[in-house]
């Protein structure tokens, strides 16, 4: 199955929103969210820090803020 990194930090409330859009769609896709608090790793805040939330497939940013459902169902297209 497809895992996503989901780059968040707490009391976050577009990481809150951008979760639960995913979690609706895993449905529709099969997937994984792996959640990843930039707050506890200082290289990734240094990276990402100003667009959290950040969805990652792997290496490659495919939204920030808010979810980018037509990138996402693009992605998945691809890889199924």
């Amino acid at each position: 199955m497809k895992k996503l990194t989901l780059l968040s930090r707490e009391y976050c409330h577009l990481c809150e929103e951008m979760l639960s859009a995913l979690r609706a769609l895993q449905g529709r896709f099969s997937f994984d969210i792996e959640v990843v608090d930039v707050d506890s790793r200082p290289e990734l805040e240094a990276a990402w820090g100003d667009k959290v939330p950040v969805l990652l497939d792997g290496d490659e940013e495919l939204c920030h803020y808010h979810l980018d459902a037509e990138a996402l169902g693009a992605r998945m297209a691809r890889i199924e």
